[in-house]
């Protein structure tokens, strides 16, 4: 009789610190510069690996989202390992959908980094990315998390070095933000942009986000070429924009994130976070709005989270040397 091997993971959500859009490629997507960063706000998902003659899938999703990225990346996971089992999926929804903030692609990575180590086997990271490139732009961020550099269409990653781990606001308003129309309204205004000036602004940018190693630090040279756009598109979320800037001090800078429509604010603070949550809380939001505290996760921070969530499935770090503790993607103590 097959032994099941159940994990809970955390699927966390993901910001660009800042996002310009540049000209569009002969594929028909758009060149991108990004910064990717991975917050604690996160999905859970519940998994149960049993193996089986046949494959079969399950998934427990209160929101029924139509072609789930979590059974498309297990069904990816299971034919590039080549085994065959029964997979049961728990989905809880904590991320808000249609906000930019990455929730079905950070799903998708979970399983794609989870199924291996309850299977027992090893998908090299290249292998990994292959897989999540196909199944959206953002997985392959989710594969590695932390901060990264992205460009191309945003899933060719460069992994920055930690920076520190500081409190955010999120305000998720329910305005779906269609990412096609994003572009489609963009598109009209970059052909008469110069794409120097804005690779030169993002060097600038990430040049001091290494030096200083803090996003709140950095967020006055930060910019989201899309926010013109969305905000012409959706003038309610442009007033929540003005509304969460008033509430802010002057020096601290309102992003939103992706092709929206979250928004988000980096604090030097909890206390200060905090205030200004009281304070965007405290009336004039519509129904759907939720105000949500968060903080960064570096790439230190997302690595330990997965080396929790899946320790009882993991080769002993105590037994590895420490070249071998350092391995990723995790390595499966059923391992032959």
């Amino acid at each position: 009789m097959s032994v099941t091997r159940s994990a809970t993971l955390r699927s966390l959500a993901k910001i660009n610190l800042d996002l310009r859009v540049l000209q569009r490629r002969e594929d028909g997507y758009h060149e991108l510069r990004t910064v990717f960063q991975t917050i604690s706000l996160a999905d859970v998902i519940e998994v149960a690996y049993t193996a089986a003659k046949r494959t079969r899938f399950t998934i427990d999703d209160d929101l029924q989202i139509p072609n789930n990225l979590i059974l498309r990346a297990a069904d990816s996971a299971l034919h590039a390992m080549k085994v065959s089992a029964e997979v049961r999926f728990r989905l809880k929804k904590q991320i808000p959908m249609g906000a930019g903030l990455g929730g079905g692609s950070s799903n998708a990575a979970a399983v794609l980094l989870a199924l291996p180590v309850l299977a027992g086997r090893a998908l090299p990271i290249e292998h990994l990315m292959e897989l999540g490139a196909a199944l959206g732009s953002d997985v392959p961020f989710f594969l590695d998390g932390g901060t990264a550099i992205g460009l191309g269409r945003g899933t060719e990653m460069y992994a920055l070095p930690d920076i520190r781990r500081e409190p955010i606001l999120l305000l998720t308003s329910g305005i779906h933000v269609g990412t096609a129309q994003a572009y489609q309204s963009l598109s009209e205004k970059l052909t008469s942009q110069s794409v120097s000036p804005k690779i030169n602004n993002f060097r600038i940018y990430t040049r001091t986000l290494m030096a200083t190693r803090s996003a709140g630090a950095a967020s006055a040279q930060s910019a989201n070429d899309f926010e013109s756009a969305v905000f012409g598109l959706h003038p309610q979320l442009k007033r929540l924009y003005d509304r969460l800037r008033k509430a802010c001090a002057k020096s601290v800078t309102v992003r939103m994130t992706g092709s929206g429509s979250a928004l988000f604010v980096v604090f030097e603070s909890i206390a200060e976070r905090d205030r200004v949550r009281a304070v965007m809380a405290s009336g004039g939001l519509n129904e759907d709005a939720r105000v949500l505290s968060a903080n960064l996760v570096n790439g230190s921070g997302y690595r330990q989270l997965w080396r929790r969530q899946l320790g009882a499935h993991i080769s002993s770090l105590k037994k590895q040397q420490p070249r071998q503790r350092q391995q990723w993607p995790l390595q499966s103590r059923y391992a032959t």
